[in-house]
Order: C-alpha cells, then structure tokens, then sequence
C-alpha cells in the first residue's frame, strides 16, 4: 500500500483539504485544539508550495443547520494557529455557502454535516468546489472508514495524504505487517455493533478482553482466546476480579490495542475499571494504541498519555483498519 504524500502536491494548486475539525467545544469557544494542530505541518507544506487551500470537515452530529455547531469558531482558532506556525501572514475567509468562494490562502467551510449531501455520498454535493480544484488532500484519519461525500472525493480529483494520516496508517499497519505477540485487543464502550469486529479481530489477536457494556450483548463462553467480564452487580464498570483479569492479560501481552471505556463513563463510580487498565497500560513495555474519546481521556487523567505509543484518531477507524487492511478512504 502507497498513499502519496502531501509533498507530492504540485506547487500552485488549488487544494481540498480534509481536516479533523471535530473538536471538543464549550458554549462556543473550542476547548482543545490537539486535532487542529497535527494538521499543521500539512498546511506549511501546502502554504510553502504556494497552493490555494480551501479546509472542510465537519463538527458534532447536527440534524439540520444548528449554529451552535458552525465551524466558525473552529476557524477563530485555527487561523492563529496556522499564522504562528508559519510565522507569515495569510490572506482567509470562512465561507457559508459551497459556491462563494474566492482565492484567498486558506479558506475554510461551514459544516459539511449542514448539508444531508455529506452523509449520503451524494456525487452532485461538493460539486462547485471539486469544480474549480486541482487536487484533493485528506488529512482526517479519524472519518477515513466512512463513506461520506468528503472522503470520496479521491475519486474525482488526483489524491495525496496529511503528514499526520500518513504517519498514523503506518504505525497501525505495522501491528498487522510486522506483529509483536502476544498481542491483546481490549474491547469496550456501548455500540453493540463494535461486537461484529470480533470474527476478523480473532486470528490477529492471542487474546481479546470484552468490558463496557459489551459483555451485556454476548455469551459469556467464547472459546480461550475470548475474555468476556463478569462486570460488578450494577454491570456499569468491571468487577475487581475482571480488573485482575485484564491485568493478567496485559502483563503477558507484547502488543496492547484498546478501544472503549470500560465502564459507564459519565458516572464518577463507574471509572475505576477503566482508569485501572489505563493505568496498567501506563507501566506497561508492549506495543501500546489507545483509541476513543473516553479511553483518552482516561490515560491523561492519570497522566499515562506519553507512555502510550499510539492514541489513534477514532475507534471505528482503528478496528475497521485492522479488520481489513485498508479503509474507504483511499480503497481503489
């Protein structure tokens, strides 16, 4: 597999850029830029080369057009970004409508989510700006392993990839290319339809430990490979002898993937489980990749973020990558 690199860009082109715009936002004001600045040095590679660059993403679920979801905020923050990491000046605008357009450095678009064109991979939606550009950029791993009008449009103009989702692809390949075992998948959190990655996930792994609510949604007897947790009485976080369990696992374990918190995690009483196998992961010396919002946020409230090797883009991206090897985001 070859995807090619955003310094293959032509210089002067007029650049699609997919971007994680999906930020975590408070009353209006983004609360953490992390997702914006790893598309950084993608931005001054395109900005170095001269290109026009108009960004798209999308933020939150929106059903309709709700300003509390536009991305205008996102572009307040983002463009001081770009301006100190380029240490220049740059001419922007945020645009509303797709066929407003001008040609300035950095243009950035309202919420794709807005338009019911994004989610349904309509071919006509987007059409204006694919019209006037000469390439397509994505850097936004986190939605390559779905089919949304935003990450198909490899198909229509000649394609390159982010520095960040290069780089990322090949850190997770490498568990399937070059695997380190005994390898250990954790699987957790609440979607019932995460269980259908176990028949693909079963030859990888040596061993797969079942928490969240998963175990709610599937027989306790799996065969050997499978640990499926007991959970505690109330079944909103593991049991102590689940805790232990996983613990076992992980000590003999090479290569470590997890995604998903482990219990209810918006209950204060329900974190133990999870902040416990956060924390075994934290001392542990295995391959470790982390996906998943609460599963993230569970390493950095221990402070174990910078023991883990990998905290990849999102769950659904990470599982579907490893279960096939590749994502509709670059599938020819």
């Amino acid at each position: 597999m070859h995807l090619r690199s955003v310094q293959e860009v032509p210089e002067g082109s007029c650049v699609i850029l997919k971007m994680d715009l999906d930020v975590p936002m408070h009353e209006g004001v983004v609360q953490d830029a992390d997702r914006l600045k790893k598309t950084l040095p993608t931005i001054s590679v395109l900005l170095k080369k001269y290109c026009k660059i108009c960004i798209i993403g999308h933020l939150g679920r929106p059903k309709e057009k709700d300003p509390s979801l536009s991305l205008y905020p996102v572009y307040q923050t983002l463009i001081p970004l770009i301006r100190e990491y380029q240490k220049t000046t740059i001419r922007h605008q945020f645009v509303k409508d797709i066929e407003s357009f001008e040609s300035y450095d950095v243009s950035v678009l309202e919420n794709l989510r807005f338009w019911e064109g994004e989610e349904k991979n309509d071919p006509e939606f987007l059409k204006p700006l694919v019209s006037i550009a000469t390439c397509y950029v994505n850097d936004a791993l986190a939605t390559a392993h779905r089919k949304h009008r935003s990450v198909m449009i490899y198909k229509d103009l000649p394609a390159y990839y982010g520095l960040a989702f290069i780089n990322e692809v090949e850190k997770i390949m490498s568990v399937l290319e070059h695997p380190v075992r005994p390898i250990t998948i954790i699987l957790g959190g609440a979607k019932e339809d995460k269980l259908s990655y176990l028949p693909a996930l079963i030859p990888l792994a040596d061993h797969i430990l079942i928490g969240g609510k998963l175990p709610l949604f599937i027989s306790k007897e799996q065969g050997e490979k499978i640990y499926v947790a007991n959970l505690r009485d109330d079944k909103f976080d593991l049991s102590d002898a689940d805790i232990e369990k996983f613990k076992t696992y992980i000590a003999l374990s090479k290569t470590i993937i997890w995604s998903g918190a482990l219990g209810y995690f918006e209950k204060e009483d329900a974190k133990k489980g999870t902040r416990e196998i956060a924390k075994a992961l934290g001392e542990s010396t295995a391959y470790t990749v982390i996906a998943g919002g609460d599963t993230e946020a569970s390493v950095s409230d221990i402070g174990v973020e910078d023991k883990i090797k990998l905290i990849a883009s999102g769950g659904g991206m990470l599982l579907e990558l490893l279960m096939k090897g590749t994502l509709p985001a670059w599938e020819s």
